[in-house]
């Protein structure tokens, strides 16, 4: 794969930790990461050893490429860290842990996961409406996983929580080969996001 036109060169990606996911989830996982390692892209997520995380890892390191991860410190207690990361941070809360992985990176991606995936997901499409955040945001709707989501995120709209230009603050893909191409192809938020924030 070609190098990306755009300096992109880290990459948050908010995953399941969960071992028991269906396999097709782990393989887009691991395609991810194979992919943002051949175009020299860092990857940085929760430092998690298993589920997406673990595959996205191995795919990353199996490619030359490098992996950061952030974790807080009961996670490490816990034996929840991956220990083969080119770089772990360690930090005292679940708060910072989402700051770290978002700072300094140039988009974020959204994999299948449970509640802390659709709490940090929803917490940067937040940071976006509020002017905070402007890199892009991708959410990889593999097997139609975020469905469900995506239909309540145009209820909410219909229903006056927030606006229909809102919808455009993520780009939604179905395979983890599109991803890249997302987010070279994005054209950047408002930067008067703060003047329509409020419905």
């Amino acid at each position: 794969m070609s190098t990306p036109q755009k300096n992109v060169r880290r990459i948050c990606v908010f995953c399941a930790s969960s071992t028991k996911v269906d396999g097709i989830y782990s393989s887009a996982a691991e395609d991810l990461g194979r992919i943002f390692a051949e175009n020299g892209i860092t990857t940085v997520h929760g430092a998690g050893a298993g589920g997406l995380m673990g595959s996205l890892t191995k795919g990353c390191l199996s490619a030359g490429g490098k992996v950061v991860g952030v974790i807080p410190q009961f996670m490490v207690d816990l034996e929840w860290l991956h220990s083969g990361l080119s770089e772990t941070i360690i930090v005292d809360t679940m708060h910072q842990r989402k700051e770290q992985m978002v700072k300094n990176t140039d988009a974020v991606v959204a994999l299948p996961g449970g509640t802390g995936t659709l709490e940090e997901l929803l917490e940067v499409i937040t940071m976006k409406r509020l002017g905070l955040y402007f890199k892009p945001i991708i959410i990889v709707n593999i097997n139609g996983f975020f469905n469900h989501l995506l239909a309540q995120f145009d209820f909410m709209a219909e229903n006056k929580m927030m606006k229909e230009k809102h919808l455009a603050m993520w780009q939604v893909v179905p395979t983890a080969d599109r991803v890249l191409p997302a987010i070279i192809d994005d054209t950047g938020w408002d930067r008067n996001a703060r003047e329509f924030a409020v419905v």
